[in-house]
C-alpha cells in the first residue's frame, strides 16, 4: 500500500522541507510514502484514482489522539486500498467536488495551522502512528 499526502502548492519554509524530507524517510520503513503536490485545488481530483481512500485533512473532521489516529489509520489499511490519500486543501479548504469524493476526514486539532505546518505536523502524526501499531518507543504514552 502506499502513503500519499496530496497538498496544493509548493511548500516554501525550507525549515519545513527539511522536516518534510526527515519524516518522508523514516516513514518508508513502513509503507511507500510520498507528497504529491498540485498547482491548484481544482487539480486535487485529477490526481486521484480509482480505488483511492481519501480522507481530507480537515478542520470540520473528527479529532484523534495520536492512538486514536494509529487504531483509524489500520482500519483505512485494512480496507485495502492500493493508495490511502490524506488531502490538504488551500486557504479555501476543498472544492465541494472534492469533498465528495472523499470516504473519511480528520482534523490536526481546533487550532488553525499555515498549510506548510500542516504537512509537517501530519507526517510526524503518520510516522508516531506507525511506532505505535509497531509497538516502538517514538510514543511514550
Amino acid at each position: 500500500m502506499e502513503i500519499i499526502l496530496l497538498v496544493v502548492g509548493a511548500t516554501n519554509e525550507a525549515y519545513v522541507q527539511e522536516g518534510l524530507a526527515l519524516y518522508s524517510n523514516r516513514l518508508q520503513r513502513y509503507s511507500k510514502y510520498s507528497m504529491k503536490v498540485v498547482a491548484s485545488r481544482e487539480k486535487q481530483l485529477s490526481a486521484l484514482q480509482p480505488g483511492d481512500v481519501l480522507v481530507l485533512l480537515d478542520e470540520r473532521g473528527p479529532h484523534y489522539t495520536s492512538r486514536g489516529f494509529s487504531q483509524q489509520l489500520q482500519k483505512w489499511m485494512n480496507q485495502g486500498p492500493k493508495r490511502l490519500v490524506f488531502a490538504v486543501g488551500d486557504a479555501y479548504g476543498f472544492s465541494d467536488e472534492f469533498r465528495a469524493a472523499s470516504q473519511a476526514s480528520l482534523a490536526l486539532g481546533e487550532m488553525t495551522f499555515p498549510h506548510d505546518l500542516v504537512r509537517l505536523i501530519f507526517a510526524e502524526q503518520l510516522y508516531r502512528a506507525w511506532t505505535i501499531l509497531h509497538n516502538e518507543p517514538y510514543h511514550h504514552r
